[in-house]
């Protein structure tokens, strides 16, 4: 007897399309086409899309350290109520997760508490290479993280010959925030006190795109993988078409979606993020680029601050601002608005990320892969609401927005942990295999 069975569902499968039912058991697909076994469920999808589980790539659930604001408990509730059934997350943390020390305390949290499954990324620093030289099999390890522009404690890594030194003993992705911290601090004489609207100026298109550049240098001198994240300058999508391959890069759904200077008029600090929001000319050459299919990740950069933090004066407020659980709506709307197609946006959080990372067993609708789904329906309008966000932010950038799409379950080792906005279950998601 089968543990469950999704019938009757539109099924995304090789790039396509297709009615046909899927029967699981024990957290694997073992059958996909016509299925007149018994089941202990059934899970009658009529009208609706069955999608691989939908993988966001970039989060920070902020434990250890700002618990108050989120935790990986409650970061990974606000994932399934999004669809997304796996999340790596980010080492930005309190105390970071730099040492191997660290990066099990981490795993060793997350057991039993986070609803979704999940990896972390190993933050480098200035002089913890010898630790990134052996990360191959360390379990639920993604990748590492590195700060080459805007971070805390010892997660910057500024200097070009300390940034060498990250991809020379690299053992995996290096994944890249990419800002250039020179440029940042020659340029703080432009923030203007009070006003939100100098964040992209301070924080200019030059910053971004001088130190993409030094990371493509470097990452191709060493012949290793690098994959810049929330790229958003069309310098940048023009000078990364031209250096594919070992090279990836990774857009948000808000860059996607807002821009300045309607942004900073809008929401004020609530727009403030790293890289900025910029405007209308960087926004179409980023959508320029996902047309063409060049970037190769869509990652929320789910980054939750407190409502009474973003609301300081400026630039004493901090930057981020939540996303795991809009992801889906804001880009499935943007596929009903012919935007983009469904094979790109499956193609940028279910199958690139599993092989720019390696990632096991998931990302596929295919017999012997984990039983990990997104089931959507693309005609259901979802108005999203600050009381509805799962995060403990409590708060989004697309309050009172209305999608048209939205996830209407989310199953996760062949467990419904989520039907129709209802948590269900208990929190048993896995580490993710590499």
């Amino acid at each position: 007897m089968l543990d469950l069975i999704i019938k009757n569902g539109s099924c995304y499968i090789d790039k396509d399309l297709k009615g046909q039912d899927i029967g699981i058991k024990d957290g694997k697909i073992i059958k996909i086409g016509k299925i007149d076994s018994d089941a202990k469920e059934t899970f009658d999808a009529k009208g609706l899309t069955v999608l691989p589980g939908c993988i966001d790539t970039q989060t920070h659930f902020r434990e250890p350290g700002s618990t108050d604001t989120e935790d990986l408990h409650s970061g990974s509730r606000a994932a399934i109520v999004g669809g997304i059934t796996s999340v790596f997350e980010m080492p930005n943390t309190n105390p970071p997760t730099s040492t191997k020390v660290e990066f099990q305390k981490k795993l060793d949290l997350a057991k039993n508490r986070m609803y979704c499954n999940y990896a972390f990324y190993f933050g480098a620093t200035a002089d913890n290479a010898s630790e990134l030289a052996d990360l191959v099999n360390l379990e639920g390890c993604c990748g590492i993280k590195l700060f080459a522009g805007s971070s805390t404690g010892n997660l910057l890594v500024a200097e070009e010959e300390d940034i060498e030194k990250v991809f020379k003993s690299s053992s995996k992705v290096v994944a890249v925030h990419s800002e250039d911290e020179a440029i940042l601090n020659i340029n703080k004489k432009l923030i203007k006190e009070g006003d939100v609207h100098s964040h992209p100026i301070w924080r200019s298109a030059e910053c971004a795109i001088s130190s993409t550049r030094r990371i493509v240098r470097i990452a191709e001198r060493y012949k290793k993988k690098a994959h810049i994240l929330h790229i958003t300058t069309k310098e940048e999508i023009d000078f990364l078409s031209q250096h594919k391959g070992n090279i990836t890069f990774e857009i948000t759904p808000q860059h996607l979606t807002i821009y300045a200077p309607d942004c900073y008029d809008k929401l004020g600090t609530y727009a403030q993020m790293n890289p900025p929001l910029r405007d209308k000319s960087h926004y179409d050459r980023l959508w320029y680029g996902v047309k063409n299919n060049l970037n190769d990740t869509i990652g929320s950069d789910h980054a939750p601050h407190l409502k009474e933090n973003k609301e300081k004066n400026y630039p004493n407020s901090p930057s981020g601002m939540p996303g795991v659980q809009t992801l889906l709506p804001v880009m499935l709307n943007h596929v009903n608005d012919g935007k983009l197609s469904l094979e790109q946006l499956m193609n940028s959080i279910c199958e690139n990320p599993v092989k720019i990372f390696g990632i096991q067993d998931k990302g596929f609708i295919k017999e012997g892969f984990d039983a990990d789904f997104t089931i959507i329906d693309m005609n259901k309008k979802i108005t999203i609401k600050n009381e509805n966000i799962e995060s403990k932010c409590g708060w989004s950038p697309f309050d009172g927005y209305e999608f048209k799409g939205t996830p209407v379950s989310t199953i996760i080792n062949g467990q419904i942990k989520m039907r129709d906005g209802k948590i269900l279950g208990d929190p048993e998601g896995k580490p993710l295999k590499f």
